[in-house]
């Protein structure tokens, strides 16, 4: 039997075996095509994103006022904790193909795709945080197209990601046309 012009292994005794051999290396077997130490470095990066995220948002949510603040507070801590929760996948994933996860505050801000920017009002918390989401979908977009079938389950986790992030940037979308009275983007 054959997929995709690839004898299709259906020996269970071969798999067995192949199993026990190279066990050392955990979760990576053969049939792993990627290049496990780019896809590190490339992670390694992603997480950096995901804590920066964690950071502003958090932050936000902090010091956020205004008369109609709290909602968006309460949007803020949502979407940090969701942002936590990329943040541990990205880095078990580092840790499933052998890396260590950065988590050293020192160049935090140059490994990661987005900024940690402050905004001095509600509105420009809002929009930096739209922002850096928009620097997540397109970012995160390359990757999985990078990922492709070489990784599967590095694809799969960044689309999972990909997903949130797109929710994320919608929110802020409908937060800032909600306090600005006028839609940011065209439709």
């Amino acid at each position: 039997m054959k997929t995709n012009g690839q004898p299709f292994l259906t020996d269970v005794k071969q798999l067995r075996i192949q199993a026990r051999q190279n066990i050392e290396q955990g979760a990576l077997t053969k049939a792993y095509q990627g290049d496990v130490n780019r896809t590190i470095e490339i992670l390694q990066s992603v997480l950096a994103t995901e804590i920066v995220c964690v950071l502003r948002y958090t932050m936000n949510a902090v010091v956020a006022t205004g008369l109609s603040s709290q909602s968006v507070k309460e949007e803020f801590d949502e979407h940090a904790k969701e942002e936590q929760g990329h943040m541990r996948l990205v880095a078990e994933r580092i840790n499933q193909l052998g890396g260590k996860p950065n988590f050293n505050p020192e160049g935090l801000a140059m490994r990661a795709a987005s900024q940690y920017t402050e905004g001095a009002n509600l509105v420009e918390m809002i929009k930096e945080n739209l922002i850096a989401e928009r620097i997540a979908c397109d970012h995160y977009q390359e990757l999985i197209r990078f990922f492709a079938d070489e990784d599967p389950a590095t694809r799969v986790m960044m689309e999972g990601i990909l997903v949130n992030e797109i929710e994320h940037a919608n929110d802020m979308h409908d937060l800032l046309v909600a306090h600005e009275g006028t839609p940011a983007l065209r439709k």
